[in-house]
């Protein structure tokens, strides 16, 4: 079958995309973009967490055909090409990027919480925000404090969130 959705801003087509392929497959292998990665395929670990009509989920548990028509970002999609957006920026200045496997699904899980708190004139969230939203995302790299205090960091910068 043919999908076509909107990647990162731009209309894209998948061909010959069987029933159960997930749309984690297409984005990796069939559209080039490999920054969302294949780690559990059950949808335990996070690591390719992209945004389906604004909303995260785990790209391996949705089938491609049930993103057709519909918005997809993934991690590459959340800065202009070349640059780093705010929340890439905050890992890096923190530290809080080691092996990276789970960074793509973090930054992106991280990016929707502080767009939410901010569209919603909300101060920035508190460590116990931080860590039900990143509940669903595990690194087995750090004891999550880098990535906490990256986390803290964007929100701190919250006024140019895009």
């Amino acid at each position: 079958m043919r999908v076509t959705l909107t990647v990162n801003g731009s209309q894209r087509t998948a061909d010959d995309v069987w029933e159960g392929e997930s749309l984690l497959f297409v984005l990796r292998e069939r559209l080039a973009l490999p920054g969302s990665k294949n780690a559990c395929e059950q949808g335990e670990c996070g690591s390719c967490t992209v945004l389906l009509d604004d909303v995260p989920v785990c790209a391996c548990l949705v089938a491609a055909g049930q993103a057709a028509h519909r918005r997809v970002v993934t991690v590459e999609g959340l800065a202009p090409r070349g640059e780093l957006g705010p929340v890439q920026q905050a890992f890096l200045e923190a530290g809080a990027v080691q092996c990276g496997f789970c960074t793509p699904g973090l930054i992106v899980q991280v990016h929707d919480l502080l767009r939410r708190t901010a569209g919603a004139g909300l101060p920035p969230p508190g460590d116990a925000d931080i860590r039900e939203a990143l509940a669903g995302n595990l690194c087995r790299c750090t004891g999550y404090e880098k990535i906490l205090d990256a986390v803290r960091l964007a929100a701190s910068r919250l006024p140019v969130m895009p």
